[in-house]
C-alpha cells in the first residue's frame, strides 16, 4: 500500500512539474534537416532537448522522423505517436507514422492513414502528388503475382509403378496359378526429364489472404506408356489471428499417365489453428474432402475423407529449423457398391523438417499410412481376401538459390523413395527416384 501512495505521488509531481519542464523547449524550425541531412547527428541533438521538450508535438514530430531515418523502427513508432497524442492533426507526424507502420509491416492501417492525409485540404500540390505515388505503391503491395518455371532430370527405377514380382499369382478353384506379367505392367526403369510451370496470384486484404494458383508439371521418358502430366490448381483464403488463425481451400488436379487420362479429383480443405501464446509449437485440426474419378476404371470412382491434427514447431534454441507432425483419419467411400474391395479405412502420419543452412533450405518429408478394405478385392486374388496396403515414403530435398545477371534461379536436388506392401502381389510396390534441375522464378 505505501508502495502504491509513493507511486502516486510521484506521478502527481511529475504532472505538475510537467508544463515546468517543458517551457524551454526551442524552436524546433532550428533543427529542420537540409537537403542531405546527417539523421544520426540530428538525433543526438534532439535527445539532449527531449526534459525541456515533452508537451511539444513538433518536437516528437521531428524526433520520430530522425529515429525513423536512421534504422530505429520501433523508436521511431512510439515518438510519432506521441506526438499525434498531443495533436492529432500534425500532418508531419501522420507523413512519417505512414511510412513507419508500412515497415512495420502494418500495410492496412498505412494506407488508412495516407488516404486520410490525402483527403486534407492544407496538403501541398507537390506534397500531394507524392502522397498518390506512395498509395498506388503501397496498395500494389497487396497484389503479387509471381511466375515459375523449372527444368531438370534423373532416374527412377519404376517409372510406370509396376508391382515388384514380374508375376501374380491368381486363384482358381482354390489353387494358386503364376500368370506372367506383360511388358506394359512390368516395372520399367530409366532416366526422365522433367518440366513444369506455376503461377500464383496473392491478395491481401486487412485480415484475410487470398491465394490463386495453377501448375502444370510434366515428366517424360523413353518409355512413352509412363510419360505423365499434370494439371492441377487452388484456390485458399487465410485469416490471421491471435492463436486463431484458418485456412479453406478448394482446388483440383487432373493427370494423364501415358497420354491416357487417368484420374481427376476435386476437393475442399480447412485448417483451424489452435496454438497461441509464447509456446514453440502451433497446433491446428484439419479436414479434407475429396471427389476421385479414375476415367479408365470408373468403378474405382470415390469420396475420400480425412480428418486429422497436427502442429509445427520452431524451437528457440535451433531458429533455423523447423518440425511438424500430422495425423490423419482416412475413409474412401466407394460411389458404385460394385467397387473392388468396397469402401476402406486407415491411418495417415506424416512429419517434415526443414533446416536453413549450407546457403540453401534442406527439407524432408515422411509419410506413413495403411488401408484396409471393407470386403473382398476379388476371388482371383488370394481367395478373395479384403486388401491392405501398408506405404511408407522418404522424400529429401535441397534448393539453393542464385542470382544471376539479375535473375533469381534456384538449383534443387531431391530424392524420393516408397516402399508399398500389401497381401496382395500386385500392389506390392517398391519406387526409388532421384533429380536434379534448376528453378526459375520470375
Amino acid at each position: 500500500m505505501k508502495s502504491m501512495l509513493r507511486d502516486l505521488l510521484v506521478s502527481l509531481a511529475f504532472l505538475i512539474t510537467w508544463p515546468a519542464l517543458a517551457s524551454d523547449c526551442p524552436d524546433m524550425s532550428a533543427y529542420f534537416p537540409g537537403n542531405d541531412p546527417d539523421w544520426n547527428q540530428l538525433l543526438v541533438q534532439l535527445n539532449e532537448q527531449f526534459n525541456e521538450c515533452l508537451d511539444s508535438t513538433e518536437y516528437f514530430a521531428l524526433l520520430g522522423a530522425a529515429e525513423l531515418n536512421s534504422g530505429n523502427l520501433s523508436r521511431a513508432i512510439e515518438s510519432l505517436e506521441r506526438a499525434l497524442l498531443l495533436d492529432p492533426e500534425n500532418g508531419a507526424a501522420l507523413i512519417d507514422y505512414a511510412q513507419a507502420l508500412q515497415e512495420d509491416g502494418q500495410l492496412f492501417a498505412a494506407l488508412e492513414i495516407n488516404s486520410i492525409l490525402q483527403e486534407r485540404n492544407d496538403v501541398p500540390e507537390n506534397l500531394r502528388f507524392q502522397l498518390a505515388e506512395r498509395q498506388d505503391l503501397w496498395q500494389g503491395l497487396t497484389r503479387r503475382t509471381r511466375w515459375q518455371a523449372d527444368i531438370g532430370g534423373g532416374y527412377d527405377n519404376n517409372l510406370n509403378g509396376g508391382p515388384r514380382s514380374d508375376r501374380i499369382a491368381l486363384t482358381l478353384s482354390g489353387e494358386p496359378i503364376f500368370l506372367a506379367l506383360s511388358e506394359e505392367y512390368r516395372a520399367a526403369s530409366g532416366g526422365f526429364a522433367n518440366l513444369g510451370i506455376l503461377a500464383e496470384q496473392i491478395r491481401l486484404a486487412p485480415d484475410l489472404q487470398h491465394t490463386l494458383s495453377g501448375r502444370v508439371r510434366s515428366r517424360f521418358s523413353e518409355n512413352d506408356f509412363s510419360d505423365v502430366v499434370e494439371i492441377a490448381g487452388r484456390y485458399s483464403r487465410s485469416r490471421a489471428g491471435l492463436g486463431r488463425g484458418s485456412t479453406q481451400g478448394v482446388g483440383f488436379s487432373h493427370l494423364s499417365f501415358g497420354g491416357k487420362a487417368l484420374f481427376t479429383g476435386t476437393d475442399l480443405r480447412g485448417r483451424l489453428e489452435l496454438g497461441g501464446g509464447v509456446s514453440a509449437c502451433s497446433e491446428y485440426v484439419a479436414g479434407a474432402l475429396q471427389h476421385q474419378v479414375w476415367h479408365t476404371q470408373r468403378l474405382l470412382d470415390g469420396i475420400e475423407v480425412k480428418l486429422g491434427a497436427g502442429a509445427r514447431c520452431i524451437p528457440g534454441s535451433l531458429d533455423n529449423h523447423s518440425f511438424s507432425v500430422e495425423v490423419n483419419v482416412i475413409n474412401n467411400l466407394a460411389i458404385d457398391q460394385a467397387r473392388l474391395g468396397g469402401d476402406r479405412l486407415g491411418w495417415q502420419l506424416l512429419g517434415e523438417w526443414q533446416w536453413l543452412g549450407l546457403g540453401g533450405v534442406f527439407a524432408a518429408r515422411i509419410e506413413l499410412a495403411s488401408l484396409l478394405d471393407d470386403a473382398g478385392y476379388t476371388e482371383l486374388l488370394e481367395s478373395n481376401s479384403r486388401r491392405r496396403i501398408d506405404r511408407g515414403t522418404v522424400s529429401v530435398q535441397y534448393v539453393r538459390p542464385y542470382k544471376i545477371k539479375g535473375q533469381d534461379i534456384d538449383f534443387y536436388a531431391n530424392f524420393y523413395y516408397q516402399d508399398q506392401q500389401s497381401n496382395l502381389g500386385l500392389f506390392d510396390v517398391d519406387d526409388a527416384a532421384g533429380a536434379i534441375g534448376l528453378r526459375f522464378n520470375f
